[in-house]
């Protein structure tokens, strides 16, 4: 069979040339076009009835493709918008190969006609300041592990970030001397910089004691970085907790990108601007960052408040109702 037909090299060349030669991925990105290949290529040998190192690129037929969305869905329970992200990557690999070898352009073009399914808008959800006050009260700070909890959930709460990036968080990315703030490294290799409550400064003080500036922040039992599950199930462990004191928090799915949101929300009822949000998360589009203010019932009744019933408009809030950017740094 000609070399160029194998899909072997080709999957070779995708992962290794594109994805991190051209695109230069993040690792979780990247880690998620291989999960999707892990997957397809064994269920396309199959079906087909060829060795997955025999396959030629025309075995991945759109017929295949449509299968093994279905299979997805049906078999591994996956949701629309997980069987899209597969679909997407999939579409990539085939405009990667076609765009490098013109005898394979109509078998691009098969692939990458195959479509993208209509899914439900996903709701997000956030804790209210009371859950958020009494998940950050279940650790035991008397503790040298309870002191590391509660300083992890407030800095996932001052700065909204993802449990990967607190896991890859070292010490030099800190600066805990007037005004204290953080360098976080997230999604697409973006960095961006996060100001610290003053309350949280003391706390990394004692956490990183006599430690070199390369070590992560965020250590587990072994003295070995925390990895992205560990903070997972930290947060929902905590949770757990919680919810016997709140009962509402029996009804959340809470995780570290909960208390991401949780922080957004929280922002935007504290009075700062969108875009600052936006900043402070790292978004790369406003869009993303307004589905916080579509969620957020408090200011929805803040605005039936300022008109009347007849419906002519009150009195408009007024900007000193609301507490100021430096409130919320120095902790809602």
């Amino acid at each position: 069979m000609n070399d160029k037909n194998l899909l072997g090299p080709w999957i070779r060349r995708f992962l290794l040339e594109y994805l991190v030669g051209e695109r230069n991925l993040a690792h979780n990105t990247q880690a998620s076009y291989r999960d999707t290949l892990t997957l397809l290529l064994p269920f396309a040998s199959k079906r087909a009835g060829i060795a997955i190192d025999r396959m030629a690129v025309e075995d991945i037929s759109p017929e295949i493709v449509r299968q093994f969305l279905d299979y997805l869905e049906r078999d591994r329970h996956c949701t629309g918008v997980t069987r899209n992200q597969r679909l997407g990557t999939i579409h990539s690999l085939a405009h990667f190969i076609g765009m490098r070898s013109p005898v394979h352009l109509s078998w691009c073009t098969q692939v990458r006609l195959v479509p993208f399914k209509k899914t439900d808008k996903t709701l997000i959800t956030y804790l209210e300041k009371a859950e958020m006050d009494t998940l950050l009260r279940q650790p035991d700070r008397h503790t040298v592990l309870g002191l590391r909890d509660y300083c992890l959930l407030l800095f996932l709460y001052n700065t909204g970030s993802r449990a990967d990036e607190a896991a890859r968080l070292t010490i030099d990315h800190l600066q805990l001397a007037e005004p204290p703030s953080v360098r976080i490294y997230g999604k697409g290799n973006k960095i961006r910089m996060c100001p610290l409550w003053p309350m949280i400064v003391p706390l990394l003080e004692k956490l990183i004691l006599e430690r070199s500036a390369d070590q992560v922040v965020f250590l587990g039992r072994a003295n070995k970085p925390m990895t992205r599950f560990g903070i997972h199930r930290l947060v929902t462990h905590y949770a757990t907790m919680a919810s016997e004191e709140t009962p509402s928090l029996r009804d959340k799915r809470v995780s570290p990108h909960n208390i991401r949101h949780t922080t957004a929300v929280h922002m935007l009822r504290a009075g700062i601007d969108i875009n600052t949000i936006r900043a402070w998360l790292g978004h790369v589009s406003l869009d993303t960052t307004n589905i916080y203010a579509e969620v957020d019932l408090e200011m929805k009744a803040k605005a039936l408040a300022s008109v009347d019933v007849s419906g002519q408009p009150a009195q408009p809030l007024q900007e000193r109702d609301l507490p100021s950017l430096m409130t919320f740094l120095r902790g809602i």
